[in-house]
C-alpha cells in the first residue's frame, strides 16, 4: 500500500516499477493505481513525450515500450467498485492511491483494509506533515484512527524518502546564496522544528537576517 500525492509522485513510482520489471526484478505481481486524478495526469504525461528527459528516452528505447507508464501488470483503477473490489482479493498486489498523507481519498479505504494484517505493508514516499495519518503511520504508532475509529497498526512500515519531490537543505541554501546580498531577509516557514532550524541556521551564515542602514551600517 503506498500513499502518493497524484501529480508526479505515481507517476515517477510507476516508471520505477516498469524499470524493475523490465530487468526481471518485479515478479509476478499485480500493480494498481486508484486515483482519478493520478490518471489524469499520467494521461497528460502521456500526451507531452517531448518533455521526457534523456534517462526516460534510453529506458524507451532498450525496452521497446513506448509508453513508460503503462505495462502488462500495471492497471490503472477507474470506477468506485473496481477500488472496492481491491479490498476483497487474496493474492498478493501493489496499490498506489492518494492522498499522499493518507487523509483524504480512496488510499483511506485501503488503509482501513491494511493496517491490522502484520502481512501487509505500508511504504511512506515522502515527507509526512505533523498530526497527519501518514504521519502517524510513518511513526509506528501502534493505533491509527481511520474514519473515526482507532485500528492497531500492524501492518509493516517502510520509508522512501528519496522519492520527495523537495529540495534539500544544500540545494536551498546553494539557490539562495546569490539572493542573500540583494534580498537580506528570509523566513523559514514550512518543515519540521529540527529541519526548520538547520535551514534557518544556514541562511543566517549566507548573510540572511542582516540589514543595512542607510548610513552604511550593518546588523
Amino acid at each position: 500500500m503506498i500513499p502518493a500525492f497524484a501529480v508526479g509522485r505515481p507517476q515517477e513510482i510507476v516508471y520505477h516499477l516498469h524499470q524493475a520489471m523490465h530487468a526481471g526484478e518485479l515478479g509476478d505481481v499485480r500493480i494498481y493505481v486508484d486515483s482519478p486524478l493520478a490518471l489524469n495526469v499520467t494521461e497528460a504525461f502521456r500526451m507531452h513525450p517531448e518533455c521526457y528527459d534523456d534517462e526516460t528516452r534510453g529506458f524507451i528505447m532498450d525496452s521497446g515500450d513506448t509508453d513508460p507508464f503503462g505495462f502488462g501488470l500495471l492497471h490503472y483503477v477507474r470506477t468506485v467498485d473496481e477500488s472496492k473490489a481491491l479490498n476483497t482479493t487474496r493474492n498478493p498486489l501493489v496499490i498506489i492511491s492518494a492522498s499522499g498523507m493518507a487523509e483524504a481519498g480512496r488510499v483511506q479505504h485501503h488503509l482501513l483494509h491494511a493496517v491490522e494484517d502484520p502481512r501487509n505493508a505500508i511504504v511512506i514516499a515522502g515527507w509526512q506533515a505533523p498530526n497527519t495519518l501518514g504521519r502517524r503511520i510513518a511513526e509506528r504508532s501502534p493505533e491509527v484512527k481511520i474514519f473515526g475509529d482507532t485500528y492497531p497498526l500492524r501492518a509493516e512500515v517502510y520509508e522512501l524518502y528519496a522519492y520527495s519531490a523537495h529540495a534539500d537543505r544544500d540545494d536551498l541554501l546553494r539557490w539562495a546564496a546569490p539572493q542573500a546580498s540583494a534580498v537580506g531577509q528570509a523566513y523559514v516557514v514550512h518543515g519540521d522544528p529540527e529541519p526548520a532550524a538547520a535551514l534557518a541556521e544556514g541562511l543566517r551564515g549566507l548573510g540572511y537576517g542582516r540589514w543595512r542602514s542607510r548610513s552604511g551600517a550593518s546588523r
